[in-house]
């Protein structure tokens, strides 16, 4: 599991094709860095899916969050954590990573730093009591999703956990199965191929864990929660 090889420091290719209206835009980020934004595009589940990944996990605990997220998340995980903790946010993107900075500015227990988690290295092993991935799966290619999924199971201290939340197969009767598809078609060319995938089996380090899944909103959207035995 090697991803492409780029300079170090260096914004993936395939973020800078495809998302860099998304994420990399100094005129779209401040618009699409708004709850009511963030909101509409989850289609009205923002709040409850935060929440719910919000909850698992506990003051005082080492938190790495992969990849910064618009809205209020991070800040949501470092006030869960609190200073008896520390959230450490890692993103591949310098101008996400300042933008987070600003938005945890105040809060000495939470850092923010530039780094592929495609790569070995970017994080320590088993130096994290929990990691929270939460919607970036779906915006990488399978190599590259794998390899994020491998380095953030490593991460994991033995009786650690890691949650992952994203998008999912909807219900077949689900009345936004056409509407997503022509969403991912045209503005997430990488989420079907995560669809029908199960997260466990991206890494052999998914075997240490212990696992549970719950859908919701139809299936559209799931919360995988894995902990490390040991």
């Amino acid at each position: 599991m090697t991803p492409p090889v780029t300079s170090a420091g260096a914004v993936p290719s395939y973020l800078s094709r495809t998302y860099h209206w998304a994420y990399l835009s100094r005129r779209t980020l401040p618009w699409l860095d708004r709850s009511l934004v963030v909101s509409a595009i989850l289609w009205g589940n923002a709040e409850r899916l935060m929440r719910a990944a919000v909850e698992e996990f506990s003051p005082g605990e080492r938190l790495l969050q992969a990849a910064c997220v618009y809205g209020r998340f991070s800040r949501m995980l470092a006030e869960r954590v609190g200073p008896g903790g520390a959230l450490d946010v890692v993103d591949v993107a310098p101008i996400q990573v300042a933008n987070a900075r600003r938005k945890l500015d105040g809060l000495a227990h939470a850092q923010v730093r530039q780094g592929d988690l495609a790569r070995p290295g970017c994080v320590v092993a088993e130096a994290s009591d929990a990691v929270c991935c939460f919607f970036l799966l779906h915006e990488v290619p399978p190599i590259e999703r794998a390899c994020i999924v491998h380095n953030l199971l490593g991460a994991v201290r033995p009786g650690g956990k890691i949650v992952f939340v994203d998008y999912h197969r909807t219900r077949p009767w689900h009345p936004l199965r056409p509407i997503m598809a022509q969403v991912f078609r045209w503005l997430e060319p990488f989420a079907p191929s995560l669809l029908d995938t199960d997260i466990t089996t991206l890494s052999p380090l998914g075997e240490a864990f212990t696992w549970k899944k719950t859908t919701c909103f139809g299936g559209l959207y799931q919360k995988l929660v894995g902990v490390r035995r040991g």
